[in-house]
């Protein structure tokens, strides 16, 4: 592990996406206590909505709530009316088409609960949104590799052969992010092997909410986009940034590639880790790698008020972040683009 820096540093750093309440043993007010980070921390399904609303309560300098719906858990949200959990079940992993057989699926029904209705999600998402003026929207996205396990608590998982339709994906993340539209939130945006999908959806939101969409600014949470869609995604969107974790990005070739091809001004940090304690030296590690492919200072003191040519590496994404979290992005000019193959080029996995 980095030797960590000071605290007058240390409270200069957002982790820009982590998943606290995931932790199995809890979060202890000791660790909480210690900590002298930032962090924004993750909601991914029904249960841990209540419990980072209360860890936002509980240390409201320190944690920025975020709520949402992850695709992993997508399948558990009924977007038609009136239908049965079987009903619901069967069309999302039974269509004509499916290799899987109903001996397969009748195992899966009977550990599933009876779906949410997508409306009911909505009013919840719209209720803690409006409770912390500071939250954002997330962890939501899109998922081509997951496949759903039998039970996402046991170890080690059993996976079925079942995935989640991206159609369906689709209708559950853009019902989530009308809302964070209108009421002007941020968005953490989990994309695995669907950068086609990722790229036409910021196309329509911005075509459809224009000035409205570039209020609000999108985090690609430990992107693995290849690093020439990334420069198209830049390009195009001047309210999408990327953010980088040790735990998924450093396991794969290309996260210094595209380091290298983010613009300065775009790039932010993460642990996405659920240990709190681990979550100030993973973000700090990260740090480290992003000052030595972009060639920036790492601080050993902390300097207010130093002119932006004197910044490092903190400084600069410090101010990377503010700018996130403002918002209120300038429209680019538009322009003709021709339309990429996205989905031909590989981008990072995660671990199920």
């Amino acid at each position: 592990m980095t030797n960590l820096p000071n605290a007058d540093i240390l409270r200069h750093i957002v982790d820009a996406h982590c998943h606290p309440t995931d932790a199995p043993g809890g979060i202890s007010a000791t660790s909480m206590e210690k900590l002298e980070i930032s962090i924004c921390a993750m909601s991914t399904m029904q249960s841990d909505q209540l419990l980072v609303k209360d860890l936002a309560s509980a240390y409201p300098g320190k944690v920025i709530p975020c709520f949402g719906h992850h695709p992993w858990f997508s399948h558990l949200i009924s977007t038609v009316p009136s239908t049965s959990k079987e009903e619901h079940y069967r069309s999302l992993f039974l269509p004509s088409s499916s290799r899987a057989t109903t001996n397969e699926f009748r195992a899966l029904l009977m550990h599933l609960p009876d779906p949410l209705p997508l409306p009911d999600v909505l009013a919840e998402l719209q209720r803690n949104l409006s409770a912390f003026p500071n939250a954002m929207l997330g962890e939501v996205g899109l998922d081509r590799v997951f496949r759903v396990p039998t039970d996402y608590f046991a170890s080690p998982r059993h996976l079925t052969p079942f995935s989640i339709p991206l159609d369906h994906q689709l209708a559950v993340l853009e019902a989530q992010m009308e809302v964070a539209v209108e009421m002007g939130r941020n968005v953490s945006f989990h994309s695995v092997k669907s950068q086609q999908a990722t790229v036409e959806l910021l196309g329509r939101m911005k075509a459809k909410h224009g000035g409205k969409w570039m209020n609000i600014s999108v985090d690609m949470h430990s992107c693995g986009f290849n690093p020439q869609t990334w420069r198209d995604v830049e390009k195009k969107h001047g309210n999408v940034f990327l953010s980088l974790s040790t735990v998924i990005n450093h396991k794969h070739a290309n996260h210094r590639t595209l380091i290298a091809a983010c613009s300065p001004g775009r790039i932010l940090v993460e642990s996405d880790y659920n240990d709190i304690d681990m979550c100030t030296s993973q973000t700090w590690d990260m740090i480290h790698i992003i000052a030595e492919v972009k060639g920036w200072e790492i601080e050993t003191e902390w300097i207010d008020n130093l002119e932006e040519d004197n910044w490092g590496v903190v400084h600069k994404l410090e101010d990377n972040w503010l700018r996130f979290q403002r918002g209120h992005h300038p429209m680019p000019r538009a322009k003709r683009n021709k339309r990429r193959d996205y989905d031909s080029e590989d981008d990072v996995g995660r671990d199920q």
